[in-house]
Formats: C-alpha cells, sequence, structure tokens
C-alpha cells in the first residue's frame, strides 16, 4: 500500500498519474464523485492499481454518525488490512491520497476537533502499514518512508 498525503491542491493526483505515467491502468474511487468508501472492491477493476481519495469527506460523514472515534480508527485500520490483503492476491498496488489537515492548528468546534484527531489517527496508521508514503506540498514531493 502506498499513502500520498499533502495539502489541497497540492498535486497528490499529479505524482500518481506521473508516477505510473499513463502506461499502468488505475481504478479511482472518489469521494468527490460521490463514491463510498464501501465500493472499492466493485471499483477496483482487474489488472488495475487502487487510487483511492477524499478519506476527510468519509471520515466527517462517519463522525457525525459513530460517537467512538476509537470504533473509528478500528474500522478504518481494519479496512486497511483488507487492502493490503487484497493487494496481495491481485498482485497490485493501492495508493491511498490523503489530505494533511490542520498543519496543527485546533479547531474551536468540537466536530472539527473530533474529525481532525481521527483524520491525524487513520493518516498515522495508513502511514505505519503503508510500504511507501510521500509528502506533496507545491508540487514538489519527498518519499518520508
Amino acid at each position: 500500500m502506498q499513502l500520498i498525503i499533502g495539502g489541497a491542491y497540492s498535486g497528490k493526483r499529479k505524482l500518481v498519474r506521473n508516477q505510473y505515467n499513463n502506461k499502468v491502468d488505475l481504478s479511482w474511487l472518489s469521494s468527490y464523485e460521490s463514491s463510498t468508501l464501501g465500493r472499492w472492491r466493485e471499483v477496483w477493476q482487474q489488472d488495475h492499481h487502487l487510487v483511492i481519495e477524499g478519506w476527510e469527506t468519509w471520515l466527517c460523514e462517519d463522525v457525525r454518525s459513530i460517537t467512538s472515534l476509537s470504533d473509528l480508527r478500528q474500522k478504518y485500520n481494519k479496512m486497511f488490512k483488507e487492502l493490503i490483503n487484497e493487494e496481495t492476491i491481485r498482485n497490485k498496488q493501492v495508493i491511498l491520497i490523503m489530505l494533511e489537515m490542520g498543519k496543527g492548528i485546533v479547531p474551536v468546534e468540537g466536530e472539527d476537533r473530533r474529525m481532525r484527531d481521527l483524520a491525524g489517527w487513520i493518516q498515522q496508521d495508513a502511514a505505519s502499514l503503508s510500504t511507501d508514503v510521500f509528502y506533496v506540498w507545491h508540487g514538489l514531493s519527498r518519499r518520508m518512508k
């Protein structure tokens, strides 16, 4: 699994496209296109790598509907492990594109703080489980792992 993380409009998608140099087919699952995260198996076409983006949308929906951040973190951690397992079966890469949120600024509203906290924990879990981690800012990328 690979994690690409950075600010909004920082070049994360471009990095993925350039990295695979349009030589490889990519299946995209995006909350920005109103896709639900649970559809990743349906979207992932045979012989394609899978790109998943828009995590902040799915996390925000979950924060509003589920009270336990610990339960949410476990839910996403379990899904990451399912993705890694499926990667092995298909011999294809999963690429997670995640939005860096807040740069350490603590939101005033409680729900916003819960969202930021959950996003940080999910990103830490994704980074620890990923074999490659890239940070993207202003169109520049740095390999972190």
